[in-house]
């Protein structure tokens, strides 16, 4: 173990591995197979990082607040 802030820390890594179990995996009743279980998290992971919202957002969603701060109209390439 490592102390609080190093690399060796792993805290952040214990808090996501708990938010997935709290909301995709407990009171599951099973999967039929690893794909499926896969799939589960996959769409579970995808919902997290894009749609989910996030309070450094300002309590939006990624997607949201990117849509909010892009340019109207973004620079032709040349």
């Amino acid at each position: 173990m490592g102390a609080v802030g190093s690399s060796a820390d792993n805290a952040l890594a214990e808090s996501f591995n708990a938010t997935l179990k709290r909301e995709t995996l407990a009171g599951a009743t099973g999967w039929n197979t690893p794909a499926e279980a896969r799939r589960a998290v996959f769409a579970w992971a995808t919902r997290y990082n894009t749609r989910r919202r996030h309070s450094a957002c300002g309590q939006a969603s990624p997607n949201d607040y990117e849509a909010r701060r892009a340019p109207a109209t973004l620079p032709s390439a040349a």
